[in-house]
């Protein structure tokens, strides 16, 4: 198999980064930056500056690549989608579909919803908070309670949920909720997708560890604001379900798996392997240069090995769904291996810069803007984020393996 980038791939490569050159400044980065607008009079959506940028990012073709053309995409394939994601994510552009409901609107959508829902998506003229974790649930999702009763032709909702880190801005709710109390846990959801201007709603913030000081661009998980999203007798037409009543659960999981491919969750976990090779090539503490260290050197060069595994495991996820395959466990295992390998690259380097490491940016003596500081906020987040890695786990054991389920006694103890 050959790995290398085709003659016309690399020159894609090139005219995104010179699009990135001529059209991403600081200054739109801080205003793209949801986190930074936070004030309640703000219009949801993106704010003006960043709308023109994707408008001209959407005018290139460079919008929603895999997706069909009668849905506003562009019909191409996933590696071309990949090297343009992958240098606008590097840049602090997100152009990645994943995490925007879109995967599993494609998949579970009527034509009406598809027709409606993807091309917003693709142009950002929609958003999605994504209504999943409560504050009972934790890390077992499939406990929520937030319920959805039929009143005629409609639903009304009522509950909570947590860590909606989009709401405070997004168009429309992305929301998991119970249909059925008396099925199992597993059956009784359904998803639902509505406008968060709905009636009976009330978002409140959640200011993170990042909140002062702001975290610079490229921090791991660096949003200084997530949310708690209230729903009061929310009145909510029929034609919102998103597939099926009560296989909400497999629907999910589904656009949650699919989500995971991509450069821009590929990045999440190696941009630290990549922030310390560009840092210790040109940089020196009072005549120490990190760089000619054998240790400091050994420890980059098995942290970058960990990162190729990080992007050839992406790589076969594309290749699967490219040709059609059977997608079942491999986002899973992307899920497990990349984020701890994110974890141990953001332990290495505070080992590697000693105090430096840990200094945010609003220290004189802060390294790259505080990023490394930073990232040790933030990069143990992501393995609970998006699905937690001993979740993940279980699903490579039971779909990939195909290994029982343990039995539990009424004690709660395994057999």
């Amino acid at each position: 198999m050959d790995f290398a980038y085709t003659a016309e791939q690399e020159k894609l490569r090139e005219e995104v980064r010179g699009f990135i050159k001529a059209n991403v400044t600081p200054e739109l980065l801080h205003e793209a930056d949801a986190e930074a607008s936070t004030t309640p009079d703000r219009p949801r959506g993106m704010s003006p500056k960043a709308a023109a940028l994707y408008k001209k990012i959407y005018d290139r073709g460079w919008l929603g690549i895999t997706y069909p053309k009668e849905y506003g995409g562009q019909g191409g394939d996933r590696l071309t989608q990949y090297i343009v994601e992958e240098e606008f994510t590097r840049a602090g552009i997100n152009i990645s579909l994943g995490g925007s409901g879109a995967p599993a609107i494609m998949a579970a959508g009527t034509e009406e919803q598809k027709k409606y829902y993807i091309p917003g998506l693709i142009k950002r003229e929609i958003t999605f908070a994504l209504g999943f974790t409560e504050p009972h649930a934790g890390a077992d999702l499939a406990n929520l309670r937030c319920s959805a009763v039929e009143d005629g032709d409609y639903y009304v909702i009522n509950g909570q949920k947590m860590y909606t880190s989009a709401a405070h801005f997004a168009t429309h709710i992305y929301l998991m909720a119970r249909t059925d109390r008396n099925a199992p846990k597993h059956e009784g959801i359904s998803i639902f997708l509505f406008p968060m201007d709905t009636p009976g709603i009330t978002v409140r913030p959640l200011w993170t560890i990042q909140n002062n000081p702001t975290a610079p661009v490229g921090t791991t998980y660096g949003n200084s604001r997530t949310n708690e999203t209230f729903f009061d007798n929310v009145r909510i037409h029929k034609s919102c379900l998103l597939g099926e009543k009560n296989k909400g659960w497999r629907v999910g999981s589904m656009g949650l798996n699919l989500d995971r491919v991509g450069a821009s969750r590929y990045l999440i976990s190696v941009r630290r392997d990549e922030d310390i090779v560009n840092f210790v090539k040109s940089n020196n503490f009072d005549g120490f240069e990190p760089g000619k260290s054998p240790a400091i050197r050994d420890k980059i060069a098995e942290m970058w090995i960990e990162a190729q595994v990080c992007r050839l495991m992406t790589m076969r996820s594309m290749s699967i769904v490219e040709r059609g395959g059977k997608f079942t466990y491999e986002g899973s295992a992307e899920k497990v291996w990349a984020p701890e390998h994110g974890v141990r690259v953001t332990e290495a380097i505070t080992q590697m810069l000693g105090p430096y490491a840990t200094l945010l940016r609003t220290s004189k003596h802060a390294l790259m803007d505080g990023v490394f500081g930073h990232n040790v906020m933030g990069s143990f987040q992501s393995g609970i984020n998006h699905g937690s890695v001993q979740v993940m786990r279980d699903q490579v054991a039971r779909r990939g393996l195909e290994l029982p389920s343990s039995r539990r006694s009424k004690t709660g103890e395994a057999k």
